[in-house]
Parts: C-alpha cells; sequence; structure tokens
C-alpha cells in the first residue's frame, strides 16, 4: 500500500513550534491517517528541537539556500539554529527513502515543511514565495511535496494506488 510523509501537526501531534495542537485540517487527511496510509513525522524535532521552542524563520534566503550554505535560520532571539533543521531535512529524507515514500504533505509556511510560502526572516508575519528546508531537499531529491491545502491534488496522484474509497 502506498505511504504518504506527512507534517506531524497535521494529524494533531503535539510537536508544533507553540506547543498547540491542531486537529486534523481536512478529513481526508484524518481518513488516512486512521488508515496508516500517512507516516507522520516532524522534522524539527527529529533534528533535536523541543515543545514550545521559539519561532524560527529562514533569514535572507529560503530552504535551498539553506542546504546550499548561503542562508541560515534564526529563532526569534537571533540564535542560529540552521543545523537542527538540516538535521531533521536530511532525518525526513532518510526516512522517506527508507519506506520507499514518493511523496510528502507538508505544513506551510514552516522553515522546514513550507511548499509554497514561508515567512520572511523578519519576525513580522510577513509571508514570501519559497520552500522550507525539508521541502526543498525532499523535492532535490525527487520526492514529490505538498502542502496541506493540495489534498485533492495528492489524491489524484495516487488514485491508481488506492482505492476511490479510500481517497474520500
Amino acid at each position: 500500500m502506498i505511504k504518504i510523509l506527512v507534517s506531524a501537526c497535521l494529524v494533531g501531534r503535539r510537536v508544533r513550534y507553540d506547543g498547540k495542537i491542531v486537529r486534523p485540517v481536512n478529513s481526508v487527511l484524518g481518513k488516512w491517517h486512521q488508515m496508516r496510509i500517512l507516516i507522520p513525522f516532524c522534522p524539527e524535532m527529529a533534528g533535536g528541537l523541543t515543545v514550545p521552542r521559539p519561532p524560527a524563520e529562514i533569514a535572507k534566503g529560503d530552504g535551498l539556500s539553506v542546504l546550499n550554505g548561503d542562508a541560515k535560520i534564526v529563532d526569534v532571539y537571533g540564535r542560529d539554529v540552521t543545523s537542527y533543521f538540516l538535521a531533521g531535512a536530511q532525518s525526513a529524507l532518510e526516512k522517506a527513502m527508507r519506506l520507499e515514500i514518493g511523496l510528502a504533505i507538508l505544513k506551510d509556511g514552516s522553515p522546514s515543511c513550507g511548499s509554497s510560502y514561508i515567512y520572511d526572516g523578519t519576525f513580522s508575519k510577513k509571508q514570501k514565495p519559497g520552500k522550507g528546508v525539508t521541502s526543498a531537499l525532499l523535492e532535490k531529491n525527487n520526492i514529490r511535496v505538498f502542502s496541506e491545502k493540495d489534498i485533492k491534488e495528492v489524491a489524484v496522484s495516487v488514485s491508481g494506488s488506492i482505492s476511490e474509497s479510500i481517497l474520500w
């Protein structure tokens, strides 16, 4: 059966930086989670960060810039936390490869998991187009990344691999 890597926060795990638990954002995600199609994973926790933790953003770049060593991730206090995010991204990639996972649904906006936008690095809640570190690393290794807003697109992508009753 197909497996999908998913941000653990999207299935109700207490892994967010602020310690909040978020209910699954989509009933399909909830159903897939119950059916064990989803493999929950939090790169920030896997990289060694705790809950709660100070907010962090990518300064002067995006996830690909961080992977290339051209940008860093700092927390709201100005501490460089790049190494945690790189370790978590690598751990996500290793898990995906070990389980032969070809796609992921990741939390948009996150400096790890953002797939269409991240925050601009000023802690002013301003968004900018870009990918987080984990999203960039997964895509660099041919793993398709979707945001939680793209569930229907994911369902179409996997429709040949799982039955219609599982999709909806």
